[in-house]
């Protein structure tokens, strides 16, 4: 063997143990770099159990859509949910051997490689479908070698761990689309509005040629990038065999198509919605908003659809009653003849529902013509701008007008409401609000009046009052003198000369029909009858706070402020027979899995809290005759929800059944003609608030109307002119499927002749009298002729003077 032949076979030995070494270092050191980076990475098993961070959602009671809170979009779908086109195109996209690899790609890797060497640029990463997920999963989006890394271990981890089916449902669930759109769903409704299952191909491939920039590329963003991109998805679907060359061609010549997304609410209750947003994050924090919870609320989607409307048309109404202002707004005049600034100066105005807004452009045949806001034109004759009356001629091109339809679907002149009203309705065996209205429209001014604005009640609080006054004795038949007084009070400022709203004296009046009829000065003199303490300890019991009453005479007339929530509350202990209620807007929320993950507590603990520690129980007038009847006044006694007299509601109920047949409530009547419904008026000095509440057994109500800062509604605008119909258009459809049934009279109240003159009991061949509801315990009262039913107790006395002394 020639020595050349051994030295190129010791060559050979030293080259291939040289390369064996390098091969077992170069393996020892990605066995290390492996180990290294595999003690911090996270638990891939994890990824069974990932939050995919859906939004929270608001529902009514019978499962509509209120409204939607968070800062992603996100729809989950199951992998048999998502269409065959929408993998395919993805696949094509993002990763086309992914059914054939495990995790990483090396032909992609390779590719990349290469482009780093030529160009030094790492736009080409050589991700996987599953290296994107792990990204997307448990990494940043940083560009480093050291992300790079991590990225390929958790994708080898995550293929060992799932399945390719479970790998796409949590990618095409987890990835950014932009827009807020996170997932294939939501990106489906982001940008074509429909569900995902509704995608025809162009608009697949649309998506799925979002991630590699979604800002950027998204249709919304940049229309011609979009398309770019999409057709490029289309040509590797072609390419990778998903699609043939027809199908193609057709795809690529579709248009964009883009329809932007908005929330698809299917009830408006924005206000309640906010409020039940508000309640669910200070109970369950900042994580609400990304648990997909779905929050279900105790609103009733078709009675809060009335309840807006009816707001609305009531503020419309008063506006109308009270006569055109004039233009409100006049755009420059060189805007008139180009089409395309007038509907951009159009866009930047607020937008009022139920309204039309439109400049007028100029005048053909006699109508005057105008350009919507939707860009319509308009031909409005004189019947549409007849309101305007003698300021016709200010409506000249460039003023921009508001319209309203009318009951024939008319456009007619209208303006917008300067005024506010508000409306809530609940449950009064509950406490369930059923609806809120917390103003005009909630994108104009989002402050919730329903349940934030404290406003004088007027007369509303009223029953309140002469439930206070059959606490301590009086009755429906009870008689006060309805005649002019003067009143020095060191509480007021001046003498105080209250007087009814009619202006006229009726003379000595049954408490029924003072509050029937709504009399101020029989008001005034029963609450100096019975003491400020009797009436605000009474008022308590309702839930009002005593500390808003007033300690002088005003508080007859409703001086105090309370929320329409509050007066609501209170008036449906009067609805359900005296018992305390909480109202709730929230019933349950759930997680995404369907599970009820937190239910507010509705019930009253301790309803007797209520009630004033110096007025624990009734102080009848006389003892009744039978002792047994003792207890048929008393507070509480039958339920551990009691708060008020059974037999004290009901004949306040009574009453106010009769104020809305023959009272200040008679359109009630009327328009509803129901005999179960009750209801009272109220109204402020010089028409400033206008409220109506009233309610039946299954129902309580109440609106008002008025400014945000005090000043008159309007003349004429009383609670039942401006409120009232506001009730009664809810009501409507609140009680449509409800059976009309008065509630009977309880036990604790009984049917007696009484003297039409005095209020007593009617002697024997008294020629005038009547039958009239009153307490089982009053009828120990001497009869009449021998005392007066209605003479103070001797307590009262020293609150006030004697009820004879006002005569």
């Amino acid at each position: 063997m020639s020595s050349a032949h051994v030295q190129r076979g010791r060559l050979a030995w030293v080259l291939g143990i040289s390369a064996l070494t390098l091969l077992i270092g170069g393996l020892l050191t990605v066995w290390l770099t492996v180990r290294h980076f595999q003690q911090d990475l996270p638990s891939v098993a994890a990824i069974r159990a990932i939050e995919l961070g859906e939004p929270m959602r608001v529902f009514t009671a019978d499962g509509l859509l209120m409204a939607e809170y968070g800062t992603e979009r996100r729809s989950s779908v199951r992998f048999d949910e998502i269409p065959r086109r929408v993998i395919e195109a993805f696949i094509a996209a993002e990763d086309e051997r992914f059914m054939r690899h495990h995790g990483v790609d090396p032909v992609g890797l390779l590719r990349a490689s290469v482009r780093l060497l030529q160009t030094g640029e790492r736009t080409q990463g050589g991700s996987t479908i599953t290296m994107q997920l792990a990204r997307n999963v448990f990494l940043s989006s940083e560009r480093t070698y050291t992300r790079k890394i991590r990225e390929i271990l958790l994708a080898i981890q995550i293929e060992d761990e799932l399945s390719k089916e479970e790998i796409l449902e949590l990618y095409l669930n987890k990835i950014f689309l932009g827009e807020r759109a996170y997932g294939v769903a939501a990106a489906a409704q982001t940008y074509f509005s429909r569900p995902l299952s509704a995608l025809t191909l162009d608009q697949a491939a649309l998506i799925a040629g979002l991630p590699k920039a979604p800002s950027r590329d998204n249709p919304i963003a940049s229309p011609s990038r979009s398309m770019e991109r999409r057709n490029y998805v289309l040509r590797r679907m072609h390419d990778a065999g998903f699609i043939d060359r027809n199908t193609l061609a057709a795809a690529q010549s579709a248009p964009l198509g883009v329809s932007p997304y908005r929330t698809r609410v299917e009830v408006e209750a924005p206000y309640a919605a906010e409020m039940a947003r508000q309640t669910v994050v200070a109970a369950l924090g900042e994580s609400a908003y990304s648990q997909g919870l779905r929050v279900y609320t105790s609103i009733v989607g078709t009675e809060q659809t009335a309840a807006v409307n009816a707001v609305r048309n009531g503020l419309l109404d008063v506006e109308q009653r009270q006569g055109w202002r004039g233009v409100e707004r006049r755009l420059k005049p060189e805007t008139l003849g180009d089409r395309d600034a007038l509907l951009l100066a159009l866009g930047e105005l607020p937008k009022w529902p139920a309204l039309t807004t439109a400049v007028i452009t100029g005048t053909a045949d006699g109508a005057v013509v105008a350009l919507s806001a939707d860009a319509e034109t308009l031909r409005l004759d004189a019947a549409a701008l007849e309101w305007a009356g003698a300021q016709r001629d200010t409506l000249q091109p460039g003023a921009v007008i508001h319209l309203r339809q009318n009951a024939a679907d008319e456009l007619r002149l209208s303006q917008t409401p300067q005024p506010q009203a508000a409306f809530i309705a609940l449950d009064p065996q509950t406490g369930a609000i059923t609806s809120m209205v917390g103003g005009y429209d909630f994108y104009l001014s989002s402050f919730n009046r329903a349940v934030q604005a404290q406003r004088q009640v007027g007369s509303a609080f009223k029953p309140f009052l002469y439930a206070a006054s059959f606490d301590v004795g009086f009755t429906p038949a009870s008689v006060v003198l309805d005649a002019p007084v003067v009143f020095d009070d060191a509480r007021l400022e001046e003498a105080w000369r209250p007087t009814n709203y009619s202006g006229k004296f009726y003379g000595p009046t049954r408490l029924r029909d003072a509050l029937v009829h709504s009399r101020n000065l029989v008001t005034v003199r029963l609450l100096q009858s019975i003491g400020f303490e009797q009436a605000r300890s009474f008022a308590q019991r309702f839930g009002l706070d005593r500390d808003r009453l007033p300690r002088d005479l005003t508080m007859a007339l409703g001086s105090a402020s309370y929320t329409p929530l509050e007066l609501a509350s209170a008036y449906a202990v009067l609805a359900n027979g005296g018992l305390s209620v909480e109202p709730r807007l929230i019933d349950r929320v759930e997680g995404a899995d369907g599970t009820v993950v937190w239910r507010p507590d509705a019930p009253v603990e301790n309803p007797s809290e209520r009630l004033s520690p110096s007025m624990p129980a009734a102080q009848p007038t006389a003892a009744p005759a039978d002792p047994a009847a003792d207890d048929t006044m008393a507070p509480v006694v039958d339920d551990p929800r009691r708060v008020v007299p059974e037999a004290i509601t009901w004949l306040i109920t009574d009453i106010l059944r009769d104020a809305a047949r023959r009272g200040t409530a008679a359109r009630v009547g009327t328009a509803l003609k129901r005999r179960d419904l009750a209801g009272k008026t109220g109204t402020t000095n010089d028409e400033t608030d206008a409220w109506f509440a009233g309610y039946n057994r299954h129902r309580v109500g109440v609106a008002w109307v008025g400014h945000d800062q005090p000043q008159r509604i309007g003349r004429g605008e009383v609670g039942g002119r401006a409120a009232l119909p506001i009730w009664v258009d809810v009501m409507r459809v609140a009680l449509k499927d409800i059976p009309d049934e008065p509630p009977p009279p309880p036990d604790s109240v009984m049917s007696v002749r009484v003297d039409r003159e005095t209020g007593g009991r009617a002697g024997v061949g008294s020629s005038d009298s009547i039958f009239e509801f009153v307490p089982v315990a009053s009828m120990g009262r001497p009869a009449a002729g021998e005392e007066r039913p209605h003479q103070p107790t001797p307590s009262q006395q020293r609150q006030g003077p004697a009820l004879d002394d006002l005569f």
